[in-house]
């Protein structure tokens, strides 16, 4: 089995996260809206509930509710 097809990176200084979609840079997230918007555009499920949703997305550096560097 291969791992979840969104990898969300930690915070950057900016807070921003860096997004890959099946291995794919698709932006930098500086909040959820954001990361919505990519599995939007790529055509994954984007309701809440999926972003704590292990099979899809991969929390690297703190989950959905993470988006500063010191948190």
């Amino acid at each position: 089995m291969e791992g979840a097809p969104v990898t969300v990176q930690p915070p950057g200084p900016d807070g921003g996260r860096r997004v890959t979609i099946r291995g794919e840079f698709v932006g930098t997230a500086y909040h959820l809206l954001d990361l919505v918007e990519f599995l939007r555009q790529k055509g994954l499920p984007e309701t809440d509930t999926t972003v704590e949703d292990p099979d899809l997305i991969e929390w690297r550096g703190g989950g959905p509710t993470v988006w500063t560097a010191d948190e």
